[in-house]
């Protein structure tokens, strides 16, 4: 079967987990309310796409290419960014919950993450110079040998970076934010 190409379509409220998306790319489109869970995305191709109120929860991404997509209310938990095409790969993430994601050795340079549930998520080697963690719950998310140079991290809430495993030059905190940098060293922070 021929891979199809699809600009400018709109699908709304589509169970993909019982009806297939066809494979192929889609370019300009946007998915609303649509669930994509645990459906094999790999070898797809998305470009300047949208994604709002969807479920992409254990979606598999091998191969996949995410090209200036922006998803706004998804529900991600578990997905795979580590598998996807690494050329071109950005996107947008808004009021998503992205818990138990791994962006290992993913190249993602000034990414918004705005009011993003980021639990457990591995950034490990993960290049996030001048990335934006917009009022984020990064709970026990994983930042080693990471690329954080220019990284906002003012509005942050519950993450635990240290500095001398990760490159953080020029990255933003607020004083709030002190004791998630110096848990490692196990000394007391008061007012």
């Amino acid at each position: 079967m021929e891979d199809v190409y699809t600009v400018d379509a709109v699908y709304n409220n589509i169970d993909f987990s019982k009806m297939a998306l066809p494979k192929g790319e889609y370019e300009t489109c946007q998915f609303n309310l649509c669930n994509f869970s645990d459906c094999h995305l790999s070898g797809f191709k998305f470009i300047d796409c949208h994604f709002e109120g969807c479920n992409l929860s254990m979606a598999k991404s091998g191969g996949t290419i995410f090209n200036n997509i922006v998803f706004t209310d998804c529900k991600m938990l578990g997905l795979r960014f580590d598998h996807c095409q690494s050329f071109g790969l950005s996107f947008s993430f808004i009021n998503c919950q992205l818990s138990h994601s791994s962006f290992y050795g993913v190249k993602i340079p000034k990414t918004l993450f705005k009011n993003c549930t980021l639990l457990e998520v591995d950034f490990t080697l993960c290049d996030l110079k001048s990335a934006i963690f917009d009022t984020c719950d990064l709970h026990r998310a994983v930042f080693e040998n990471s690329m954080l140079e220019k990284t906002d991290f003012r509005t942050a809430l519950n993450y635990s970076i240290d500095p001398s495993k990760n490159r953080i030059k020029k990255a933003r905190f607020s004083i709030e934010g002190l004791p998630g940098l110096l848990q490692q060293y196990d000394i007391e922070i008061t007012p």
